[in-house]
């Protein structure tokens, strides 16, 4: 893949990232109610339940894009705005991404659909430290838009710390030693139904710092 530009906010540093892993971690709400209702909402529109909550899926890194348009497998898609730590050279950020997804394969196979489209992640990154343990996570708030559209909006405490998660994950997938980008879960839909669209935006606001922005348009690639 090729790899990826990010910016140290506050710094003068830039980081040249290839990560040997890109991992999505589905049903990460703290609240097991909350998920459990969850997958009873998209078991009703056909969606199969994960194997394990949280879930984690193992995608190819080269999904990865900071690039202003993103290519998606076609107009059944729609994204999320996601938390996303960023481990390089043993040392953990934090990142605004999209969990971009085919919306039609997602009702026959989570996994493919996830990996049906390119996962923008902005290129601007927050140092956490070499411990995610003392990461102040519960006063994050995130938001999307869809084409100028408000389409999520809330705090990042409904999910699962990002210590938590990544004990979680490496018990689910085993030790990964190099470099990591792990999105750590979304927000409910403002309007309770996915919606497809060209134009879309996040934002990922520390409490007394800075808002981490992406913004792209989707782009159909050829078959």
């Amino acid at each position: 893949m090729t790899p990826l530009k990010l910016r140290v906010l506050g710094t003068d540093e830039m980081l040249t990232v290839t990560p040997a892993r890109l991992v999505v971690a589905g049903y990460t709400a703290r609240d097991e109610a909350v998920v459990a209702a969850h997958i009873a909402e998209l078991a009703a529109i056909g969606v199969p339940p994960p194997a394990t909550v949280p879930a984690f899926y193992d995608l190819d890194p080269a999904l990865l894009t900071t690039d202003a348009v993103a290519a998606v497998s076609g107009p059944a898609t729609s994204g999320e705005v996601e938390p996303v730590i960023v481990r390089h050279a043993g040392r953990y950020y934090l990142a605004v991404g999209s969990d971009h997804t085919d919306r039609e394969l997602e009702r026959v196979d989570i996994a493919a659909s996830k990996a049906a489209c390119a996962k923008p992640l902005g290129d601007s990154v927050v140092h956490l430290g070499p411990d995610l343990s003392t990461v102040e996570w519960d006063g994050l708030a995130a938001d999307s838009s869809v084409d100028g559209w408000p389409y999520q909006r809330g705090s990042v405490a409904t999910l699962r710390h990002p210590a938590d998660l990544v004990a979680r994950m490496t018990a689910a997938l085993g030790p990964v030693d190099r470099d990591l980008v792990l999105f750590c879960g979304t927000l409910p839909l403002l309007t309770g139904e996915f919606t497809p669209g060209a134009y879309w935006r996040v934002h990922l606001e520390l409490p007394a710092g800075p808002v981490l922005t992406h913004a792209y348009e989707t782009k159909t690639r050829n078959p």
